[in-house]
Protein backbone atom coordinates (compact mmCIF):
# COMPACT_ATOMS: atom_id res chain seq x y z
CA UNK A 1 0.00 0.00 0.00
CA UNK A 2 1.24 3.39 -1.09
CA UNK A 3 1.77 5.77 2.38
CA UNK A 4 3.17 8.60 0.60
CA UNK A 5 1.06 12.35 1.46
CA UNK A 6 -0.34 12.73 -2.06
CA UNK A 7 -2.95 14.98 -2.90
CA UNK A 8 -4.56 12.29 -4.87
CA UNK A 9 -4.60 10.05 -1.92
CA UNK A 10 -5.54 13.29 0.75
CA UNK A 11 -8.50 14.98 -1.18
CA UNK A 12 -10.71 12.06 -0.92
CA UNK A 13 -10.41 11.69 2.44
CA UNK A 14 -10.90 15.95 3.30
CA UNK A 15 -13.82 16.28 1.03
CA UNK A 16 -15.76 19.29 2.52
CA UNK A 17 -12.93 20.77 4.45
CA UNK A 18 -11.22 23.86 3.60
CA UNK A 19 -8.28 22.13 2.59
CA UNK A 20 -9.49 19.94 -0.16
CA UNK A 21 -7.89 20.78 -3.32
CA UNK A 22 -5.04 22.93 -1.53
CA UNK A 23 -2.75 20.37 -0.85
CA UNK A 24 1.22 20.44 -1.85
CA UNK A 25 3.31 17.48 -1.88
CA UNK A 26 7.40 17.55 -1.53
CA UNK A 27 9.43 14.73 -1.56
CA UNK A 28 12.11 16.54 0.19
CA UNK A 29 12.08 20.47 1.43
CA UNK A 30 13.81 22.62 3.69
CA UNK A 31 10.56 23.48 5.93
CA UNK A 32 7.03 23.22 5.24
CA UNK A 33 6.42 26.52 7.29
CA UNK A 34 8.76 28.11 5.28
CA UNK A 35 7.12 27.31 2.21
CA UNK A 36 3.90 28.11 3.77
CA UNK A 37 4.78 31.40 5.03
CA UNK A 38 6.70 32.49 1.50
CA UNK A 39 3.09 31.61 -0.17
CA UNK A 40 1.03 33.04 2.16
CA UNK A 41 3.00 36.36 1.81
CA UNK A 42 2.38 36.01 -2.11
CA UNK A 43 -1.55 35.87 -1.60
CA UNK A 44 -2.14 32.32 -1.15
CA UNK A 45 -5.76 31.01 0.09
CA UNK A 46 -6.62 30.15 3.22
CA UNK A 47 -6.66 25.99 3.13
CA UNK A 48 -3.90 25.91 1.50
CA UNK A 49 -1.36 22.61 3.53
CA UNK A 50 2.31 21.94 2.69
CA UNK A 51 3.15 18.39 3.16
CA UNK A 52 6.90 16.93 2.89
CA UNK A 53 7.89 13.50 3.16
CA UNK A 54 11.00 14.88 4.49
CA UNK A 55 12.50 18.22 6.19
CA UNK A 56 16.42 19.20 5.78
CA UNK A 57 15.17 21.86 8.12
CA UNK A 58 12.51 21.63 10.35
CA UNK A 59 11.59 24.49 12.55
CA UNK A 60 10.81 23.68 16.19
CA UNK A 61 9.52 26.68 18.39
CA UNK A 62 12.68 29.26 19.69
CA UNK A 63 14.86 28.65 17.29
CA UNK A 64 15.13 24.90 17.49
CA UNK A 65 15.24 22.35 15.42
CA UNK A 66 12.68 19.22 14.18
CA UNK A 67 13.64 16.18 13.38
CA UNK A 68 12.30 15.01 10.33
CA UNK A 69 12.97 11.59 8.97
CA UNK A 70 12.32 10.49 5.60
CA UNK A 71 8.68 8.99 5.36
CA UNK A 72 7.97 8.55 8.72
CA UNK A 73 6.66 11.14 9.86
CA UNK A 74 3.91 13.79 8.95
CA UNK A 75 5.34 17.18 8.42
CA UNK A 76 2.38 19.54 7.58
CA UNK A 77 2.22 23.26 7.63
CA UNK A 78 -1.35 25.02 7.13
CA UNK A 79 -2.34 28.30 5.90
CA UNK A 80 -4.68 30.13 7.85
CA UNK A 81 -7.01 33.23 7.46
CA UNK A 82 -8.40 34.27 10.88
CA UNK A 83 -9.99 37.17 12.13
CA UNK A 84 -7.75 37.56 14.92
CA UNK A 85 -5.61 40.57 16.45
CA UNK A 86 -2.28 39.61 16.66
CA UNK A 87 -2.05 38.94 20.70
CA UNK A 88 -5.14 36.21 19.77
CA UNK A 89 -3.16 33.94 17.55
CA UNK A 90 -2.19 31.70 20.89
CA UNK A 91 -5.73 29.91 20.31
CA UNK A 92 -4.68 29.01 16.71
CA UNK A 93 -2.06 26.96 18.38
CA UNK A 94 -3.97 25.50 21.47
CA UNK A 95 -6.73 24.15 19.20
CA UNK A 96 -4.05 22.52 17.08
CA UNK A 97 -3.06 20.98 19.66
CA UNK A 98 -6.49 19.65 20.00
CA UNK A 99 -6.84 18.66 16.79
CA UNK A 100 -3.46 16.55 17.00
CA UNK A 101 -5.34 14.96 20.05
CA UNK A 102 -8.03 13.66 17.95
CA UNK A 103 -6.67 12.90 14.91
CA UNK A 104 -4.33 10.30 17.10
CA UNK A 105 -6.83 8.85 18.97
CA UNK A 106 -8.99 8.34 15.95
CA UNK A 107 -6.46 7.02 13.74
CA UNK A 108 -4.53 5.16 16.59
CA UNK A 109 -6.60 4.48 19.49
CA UNK A 110 -3.29 6.64 21.66
CA UNK A 111 -4.46 8.92 24.03
CA UNK A 112 -1.91 12.18 24.13
CA UNK A 113 -1.33 14.54 26.62
CA UNK A 114 -0.75 18.14 25.74
CA UNK A 115 2.17 20.37 27.16
CA UNK A 116 1.14 24.44 26.84
CA UNK A 117 1.42 25.52 24.82
CA UNK A 118 2.22 23.38 21.98
CA UNK A 119 3.58 20.56 22.55
CA UNK A 120 2.03 16.56 22.10
CA UNK A 121 2.92 14.13 24.71
CA UNK A 122 2.61 10.49 25.02
CA UNK A 123 3.85 9.51 29.09
CA UNK A 124 6.45 12.12 29.57
CA UNK A 125 7.84 11.88 25.55
CA UNK A 126 7.10 14.03 23.12
CA UNK A 127 5.90 12.78 19.66
CA UNK A 128 4.14 16.31 18.00
CA UNK A 129 5.20 19.81 18.22
CA UNK A 130 3.36 22.74 16.72
CA UNK A 131 4.44 25.80 15.60
CA UNK A 132 2.83 28.62 14.90
CA UNK A 133 3.46 31.26 12.69
CA UNK A 134 1.61 34.66 11.36
CA UNK A 135 2.04 37.68 9.27
CA UNK A 136 0.33 40.46 10.76
CA UNK A 137 -0.24 44.00 11.25
CA UNK A 138 -0.24 46.00 14.09
CA UNK A 139 -4.11 45.72 14.57
CA UNK A 140 -4.82 42.37 12.64
CA UNK A 141 -3.24 39.31 11.89
CA UNK A 142 -2.86 38.75 7.53
CA UNK A 143 -2.34 35.21 7.64
CA UNK A 144 -1.26 32.41 10.27
CA UNK A 145 0.52 29.18 9.16
CA UNK A 146 -0.57 26.02 11.50
CA UNK A 147 3.05 23.77 11.32
CA UNK A 148 2.55 19.98 12.74
CA UNK A 149 5.29 17.28 12.82
CA UNK A 150 3.98 14.38 13.99
CA UNK A 151 6.63 11.53 15.12
CA UNK A 152 4.67 8.37 13.44
CA UNK A 153 6.84 5.39 12.43
CA UNK A 154 10.12 6.04 13.70
CA UNK A 155 11.61 3.06 15.43
CA UNK A 156 14.47 4.70 17.28
CA UNK A 157 15.93 8.33 17.95
CA UNK A 158 19.33 9.48 18.64
CA UNK A 159 21.13 8.82 22.18
CA UNK A 160 20.23 12.77 22.94
CA UNK A 161 16.65 12.57 22.33
CA UNK A 162 15.48 8.96 23.27
CA UNK A 163 14.44 10.21 26.31
CA UNK A 164 12.17 12.53 25.78
CA UNK A 165 11.09 11.59 22.18
CA UNK A 166 9.10 8.93 21.06
CA UNK A 167 6.89 7.99 18.34
CA UNK A 168 3.23 6.55 17.73
CA UNK A 169 5.05 3.30 16.54
CA UNK A 170 7.07 3.04 19.72
CA UNK A 171 4.52 3.78 21.63
CA UNK A 172 2.12 1.32 20.13
CA UNK A 173 4.73 -1.24 18.98
CA UNK A 174 3.35 -1.41 15.49
CA UNK A 175 3.20 1.09 12.60
CA UNK A 176 0.49 3.49 11.29
CA UNK A 177 -0.61 4.49 7.81
CA UNK A 178 0.52 8.03 8.09
CA UNK A 179 -2.32 9.10 5.10
CA UNK A 180 -4.79 8.39 7.65
CA UNK A 181 -3.68 10.10 10.12
CA UNK A 182 -2.71 13.65 8.08
CA UNK A 183 -6.11 13.79 6.99
CA UNK A 184 -7.55 12.71 10.09
CA UNK A 185 -5.70 15.93 11.54
CA UNK A 186 -6.77 18.29 8.29
CA UNK A 187 -10.16 17.33 9.08
CA UNK A 188 -9.65 17.94 13.24
CA UNK A 189 -7.88 21.04 12.04
CA UNK A 190 -10.90 22.04 9.60
CA UNK A 191 -13.31 22.20 12.34
CA UNK A 192 -11.18 23.87 15.11
CA UNK A 193 -10.94 26.40 12.62
CA UNK A 194 -14.51 26.81 11.17
CA UNK A 195 -15.92 26.80 15.18
CA UNK A 196 -13.19 30.35 15.86
CA UNK A 197 -14.94 32.01 12.47
CA UNK A 198 -17.96 31.24 13.01
CA UNK A 199 -18.38 32.36 17.06
CA UNK A 200 -15.00 33.73 18.14
CA UNK A 201 -15.77 33.66 22.28
CA UNK A 202 -17.96 30.60 22.50
CA UNK A 203 -15.37 28.94 20.27
CA UNK A 204 -12.35 30.28 22.32
CA UNK A 205 -14.03 29.32 25.87
CA UNK A 206 -14.75 25.76 24.34
CA UNK A 207 -10.82 25.37 23.13
CA UNK A 208 -9.48 26.84 26.45
CA UNK A 209 -11.69 24.40 28.52
CA UNK A 210 -11.12 20.96 26.34
CA UNK A 211 -7.27 22.22 26.82
CA UNK A 212 -7.07 22.23 30.06
CA UNK A 213 -9.49 18.41 30.04
CA UNK A 214 -6.70 17.14 27.85
CA UNK A 215 -3.55 17.99 29.21
CA UNK A 216 -1.65 17.04 32.75
CA UNK A 217 0.22 20.31 32.43
CA UNK A 218 -2.90 22.90 33.11
CA UNK A 219 -3.86 22.29 36.88
CA UNK A 220 -2.36 21.85 40.14
CA UNK A 221 0.39 20.34 38.26
CA UNK A 222 4.03 21.28 39.98
CA UNK A 223 6.32 23.03 37.13
CA UNK A 224 9.37 24.41 36.30
CA UNK A 225 9.09 27.59 34.29
CA UNK A 226 12.30 28.85 32.00
CA UNK A 227 11.25 32.27 31.53
CA UNK A 228 11.82 35.32 33.57
CA UNK A 229 15.15 33.74 34.82
CA UNK A 230 13.08 30.07 35.54
CA UNK A 231 10.91 29.69 38.42
CA UNK A 232 8.72 26.65 40.16
CA UNK A 233 5.07 26.81 40.81
CA UNK A 234 1.58 25.45 40.81
CA UNK A 235 -0.20 25.43 37.47
CA UNK A 236 -3.68 27.62 38.10
CA UNK A 237 -4.96 26.83 34.18
CA UNK A 238 -5.47 28.94 31.74
CA UNK A 239 -6.35 32.79 31.60
CA UNK A 240 -9.03 33.95 29.09
CA UNK A 241 -6.66 34.53 26.48
CA UNK A 242 -5.22 31.21 26.64
CA UNK A 243 -1.81 31.78 28.73
CA UNK A 244 -0.89 29.48 31.07
CA UNK A 245 -1.28 30.77 34.88
CA UNK A 246 1.24 29.67 37.63
CA UNK A 247 0.74 30.39 41.29
CA UNK A 248 4.42 30.65 42.08
CA UNK A 249 6.20 32.03 45.87
CA UNK A 250 5.87 35.55 44.70
CA UNK A 251 2.27 35.28 43.70
CA UNK A 252 0.38 34.51 40.56
CA UNK A 253 2.44 35.09 36.95
CA UNK A 254 0.99 34.35 33.40
CA UNK A 255 3.67 32.32 31.75
CA UNK A 256 3.74 34.31 27.91
CA UNK A 257 6.31 31.79 26.17
CA UNK A 258 6.43 28.33 26.81
CA UNK A 259 8.99 26.48 28.30
CA UNK A 260 7.08 24.63 30.93
CA UNK A 261 8.48 21.45 32.71
CA UNK A 262 7.29 19.15 35.39
CA UNK A 263 9.24 18.91 38.38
Amino acid sequence: MIDLLLPELLDPLIAGTIFAGGIHHYEQAGSTNALAMRAGAEGARAGECWLAEEQTAGKGRAGHTWQSDAQAGVYCSALLRPQLAPADVIIISLAAGLAVVEAVRESTGLVADLRWPNDVLIGNRKFCGILTELNAEVTRVRFVVVGVGVNVNQTEFPPELSPIATSLRIESGRSWPRVELAAALLRALDREQAALQQGIAEARESILRRFEAHSSYCCDAAVFVEEDGGYEGITRGLDPRGFLQVESATGMRTVLSGGVRKR
